[in-house]
């Protein structure tokens, strides 16, 4: 099994790279979030990579971090769920808001990704249901701490503020304080901004 490919990036064509490791050319496709991190043609790459195996086929998948490569392990284990349905997710959500969408039971972020419907998020999130949170999870005490904040967060989502935005307003809401409440401070900490 090919676990981590080091060598010059030689062509970027989205999804796909090729890169030379001392001269072999190895194929790899990757996740947009990968792809935008890449360095320039001709400079030196790291991508842990993931080999899939098939009866017409060798495949190799690349990610930037091994928290990608293992959501990506993670989801194409899900039945119904392939490489490319998985390099997609990957390429429309960070591992950390899948985290979170996962943590909050929140369909509707999956379903804007192409490809993904409203079965397929449910079954996503019901399968990953306390798998992602332990190895890949909301890094910085991402997750809401009640049901206050997670209220608060989809005020916030509905309004059409980014999961980040929501996140970073939902961090410092006063203890005890009601959803309307929770609102009001979150709106005046996203004003301030």
């Amino acid at each position: 099994m090919i676990g981590r490919i080091s060598g010059i990036l030689l062509e970027k064509t989205p999804p796909q790279l090729l890169v030379d490791c001392n001269g072999v050319g190895y194929e790899i496709d990757v996740p947009m979030s990968t792809y935008y991190n890449l360095p320039h043609t001709g400079e030196r790459v790291v991508l842990f990579t993931h080999q899939a195996i098939r009866e017409d086929a060798h495949l190799l998948f690349g990610f930037g971090t091994a928290s990608e490569r293992a959501l990506f392990r993670q989801l194409i284990k899900i039945t119904g769920v392939g490489a490319r349905t998985a390099l997609g997710i990957l390429s429309g959500m960070s591992v950390n808001d899948l985290a979170q969408a996962v943590t909050l039971q929140e369909p509707g972020r999956l379903v804007k990704i192409p490809g993904i419907g409203k079965k397929t998020a449910e079954r996503l999130l019901l399968e990953l249901k306390g798998k992602l949170g332990a190895d890949i999870g909301v890094v910085g005490g991402g997750a809401p701490r009640d049901d206050t904040q997670a209220d608060v967060m989809n005020a916030l989502l509905a309004l059409g503020y980014s999961d980040k935005e929501a996140l970073v307003a939902t961090k410092n809401l006063p203890e005890g304080a009601s959803v309307s409440d929770g609102i009001k401070f979150a709106l005046k900490a996203l004003s301030k901004a």
